[in-house]
């Protein structure tokens, strides 16, 4: 018997903080047939938010160090202004959606980074993914709109990288589903060039990316993005797609396709 498809998308920052560009992309996913889960972060509003209130923001190697002052932030804005706020536009276009952490009926569990070279604070790497009680809000037709926290199952709550939780939620709920990832942002899909938006690579196997990256073709914000991809798709996720946000449910145009 076949599986039933499951959509799993993540939108990108800048999508986020555009206000027209995140009102297109939800017309888009609201638009997307079939049973669907929305993942995003917000990242630059979390930094805009903590300047406001005298915090500073320390990044190393583009990645938040999260001490307690920022996780306050973060659960703030992540899991109340954004994430609120994008249910709100959801239910808006008829979407049944619900706003998560993944403390939220336990789905998430992750644990606190250890420290080696850099602490990185109250940042969280993903252990477990509860599908079956994720799928109880599904089954119910529900959408359900994850932002990007996580926690320890002994009460505290831990930042965790969008992409990462993206990957692992299909993962785990390819157990269950045919699910197709999908990673939006401003670009056309991955670039051979960065400086040119045309230079899409249409498909690209886990061979052709190891050549790619040891050429140094890729930037660094792109290669954590697709190692999450080829995770994805080496424990059951069907296939996976990067590209601006309405490739969710426009083939016709530019995007690329990840497989093995």
């Amino acid at each position: 018997m076949s599986k039933e498809k499951l959509s799993v998308v993540k939108i990108g920052g800048n999508v986020i903080e555009n206000k027209e560009a995140l009102e297109t992309f939800l017309e888009h996913f609201s638009n997307l047939e079939g049973k669907k889960i929305l993942v995003h972060g917000g990242g630059k509003r979390a930094t805009h938010i903590a300047s406001k209130l005298g915090i500073e923001s320390n990044m190393v190697n583009g990645r938040r160090i999260t001490d307690a002052d920022t996780l306050e932030v973060i659960t703030m804005v992540y899991g109340g202004l954004v994430n609120k706020n994008i249910v709100a536009k959801l239910q808006g276009l008829n979407i049944d959606a619900i706003g998560l952490t993944g403390a939220d009926i336990n789905s998430i569990k992750s644990e606190k980074r250890p420290v080696k070279d850099i602490d990185y604070g109250f940042v969280g790497d993903v252990k477990k993914v509860n599908y079956q009680s994720i799928n109880k809000l599904i089954s119910a037709d529900f959408t359900p709109v994850f932002c990007a926290i996580t926690h320890d199952q002994n009460g505290q709550l831990l930042n965790t990288n969008a992409d990462t939780i993206a990957s692992e939620l299909a993962i785990g709920l390819s157990k269950l589903y045919h699910v197709e990832l999908f990673y939006c942002f401003e670009k056309n899909g991955v670039l051979m060039s960065v400086d040119d938006d045309s230079s899409v690579i249409d498909y690209m196997d886990s061979g052709t990316y190891e050549v790619l990256k040891y050429d140094g073709v890729f930037h660094d914000g792109m290669i954590p993005k697709l190692e999450n991809c080829y995770h994805a798709l080496e424990l059951g996720v069907s296939r996976v797609f990067i590209g601006n946000p309405s490739i969710i449910n426009n083939k016709d145009q530019k995007f690329t396709t990840l497989y093995l």
